[in-house]
């Protein structure tokens, strides 16, 4: 809703002895961006994080990771809900009447309207207030989340799921764009990857909640689960209002403020995420964002041809298939490992799986910003793990023994917690630099959207949706968890394959970001913030702790 101009070139302020950085010390420093001014920068950028992620007192909880939180509750709540009450048949299948296929179809349901709509969804949010649409993204995703307490049958399932689905569309690889407006692309890995934590501690609380929610089975006369999905609703839909106070907008070049004519002048004011000198040194330091050219559907054309969309595509098929797919079913494979566990152990149970994942990415993320030119390599790795964890949970242990089979899963979890993030910083980093805006914003989207493909395959045609794979005995599950070894190794294959074409190909800007003055041109390429100058080095190990100076 602000106004769609592109501010001038401006001079380099003299801030502090602040400059172009356009040229490097020998040892890999920037000159116009010495010690004193990658300081001043690495301020900013702290400034930055507090306030995304944490109030001034360090004691509030971040926005973005509070409204991840609660639409995962939400979307992935549903797989718990198939095992709470079981002994007294309050599960969602016996309240439902409806059957393990039928709950599968439900689950890809979400996922179909999800694909079709996260492109459009993400498109609108280049156009209008981010904080706006994301705040109208919680809020309807808890308003359906709410309405899930009175399913009575599966015609209200499958249609609350669709909904669903169409709502949160464009939620995820809206945040990983909306991150680029503040941050260099080679610094959203760390960034993107503390966000999706939100995801993994939702999983394990929600597991652990839901031993709760389950005593309160029969209360006022509704089951265990529609409590939890009432509560969670409700929360939801106070956090989403709370956005338009809590997220800050998109930035603007110093000087310029935001339009409050129409329907904005309606919409409450937030505060700039930077002011003064950090705003100054923001503008000088990552200019592209600034820069906000109108795209046209040519320039989506151009996005979605360019072959860089489908190897990261094939990625995100598989890592996105096999985590939504455990996530999910994992109390459902997990009783397939031992029938003995309770409904309340099972969702217990199911919690430290989603710890490993949470361990994973405050691990992995961070390295994989400081070696940014490697990234299918700390993508890759993970997989492999993966792919050990399902070949344990298929065949490890015995009748007698099956917690090896558990172990596999921890794996599993462990494995996937940076794969995703890693992927959408790459999305963000390609295509920033020869789409622009609406090259991360497209190819965010169209690796997610449809990257969910993979998503409807393992809740749809595996596990329980395959009842000839979901016979009990010593092989249930068996076929499903081997084809999701397949999928993740056709993601290691499009993260190699990916790579090396990056080497031998490149990754120049289009004609027209060259044009319009992006963060590199033809050729040596001109670069002309000092964001874009640094992502041409990784940091390595360099100005961490041990390596400072006093």
């Amino acid at each position: 809703m602000e106004k769609e101009t592109v501010p001038n070139e401006r001079p380099a302020a003299n801030v502090r002895g602040h400059s172009s950085g356009n040229d490097f010390h020998p040892d890999g420093g920037e000159m116009g961006l010495g010690a004193v001014d990658m300081e001043r920068i690495e301020k900013v950028h702290s400034v930055l994080t507090n306030d995304f992620d944490e109030q001034a007192d360090h004691t509030q909880p971040t926005a973005f990771w509070t409204l991840y939180f609660l639409c995962s509750a939400i979307r992935s709540n549903v797989g718990l809900v198939q095992t709470m009450n079981l002994a007294e048949k309050h599960d969602l299948g016996s309240v439902l009447n409806i059957t393990p296929k039928q709950i599968s179809t439900g689950l890809a349901l979400f996922y179909v309207c999800y694909v079709i709509f996260d492109l459009p969804s993400n498109l609108i949010m280049t156009r209008l207030s981010p904080r706006v649409w994301m705040s109208r993204i919680v809020i309807a995703v808890s308003i359906i989340g709410s309405c899930m307490a009175a399913m009575k049958a599966a015609w209200s399932f499958y249609l609350l799921r669709l909904l669903l689905g169409i709502v949160i569309a464009g939620m995820w690889p809206g945040m990983a764009y909306y991150l680029t407006l503040f941050y260099p692309p080679s610094r959203t890995g760390k960034r993107i990857g503390q966000y999706f934590t939100a995801a993994q501690v939702s999983a394990a609380v929600v597991s652990l909640v839901s031993a709760g929610f389950q005593k309160m089975d029969g209360l006022q006369g509704l089951v265990g689960f529609q409590w939890m999905f009432l509560l969670y609703g409700l929360v939801g839909i106070c956090v989403g209002i709370s956005l338009l106070w809590w997220l800050p907008d998109r930035p603007l070049p110093p000087g310029e403020t935001p339009d409050r004519t129409g329907l904005s002048k309606w919409i409450p004011k937030s505060r700039p995420a930077l002011t003064g000198e950090d705003a100054l040194i923001h503008y000088e330091d990552l200019t592209r964002v600034y820069r906000r050219p109108k795209w046209t559907l040519i320039d989506l054309w151009h996005v979605v041809i360019d072959w860089r969309v489908w190897p990261l595509f094939f990625m995100y098929f598989g890592v996105v298939g096999v985590g939504i797919g455990v996530q999910n079913y994992a109390t459902v494979i997990i009783r397939g490992t031992n029938a003995n566990l309770t409904g309340i152990e099972l969702s217990l149970l199911a919690a430290p799986i989603w710890i490993m994942d949470l361990i994973a990415i405050l691990l992995v993320t961070p390295f994989s910003d400081r070696f940014h030119h490697h990234r299918a390599l700390f993508f890759s790795v993970p997989v492999c793990i993966q792919i050990v964890g399902l070949l344990m949970t298929t065949y490890a242990g015995s009748i007698a023994n099956p917690w090896p089979r558990y172990g596999g899963l921890l794996l599993v979890g462990f494995g996937l917690g940076p794969t995703v993030p890693i992927t959408m910083t790459w999305t963000n980093e390609i295509f920033q630099s020869r789409h622009g805006e609406v090259g991360v914003a497209a190819a965010s989207a169209l690796v997610s959207g449809l990257g969910n493909l993979g998503s409807i395959l393992t809740t749809y045609a595996l596990f329980a949706g395959w009842p000839a794979d979901a016979k009990k005995g010593r092989t249930q599950y068996r076929k499903s968890t081997l084809v999701m070894v397949g999928i993740l190794c056709l993601s290691i294959f499009s993260a190699v394959t990916m790579a090396l074409l990056l080497k031998f190909v490149g990754n120049g800007p289009t004609a027209k970001q060259v044009s319009s003055g992006s963060s590199t041109s033809e050729g040596e390429g001109v670069v002309v913030d000092g964001a874009a100058r640094r992502e041409l080095q990784e940091r390595g190990f360099g100005r961490l702790w041990w390596s400072r100076r006093s």
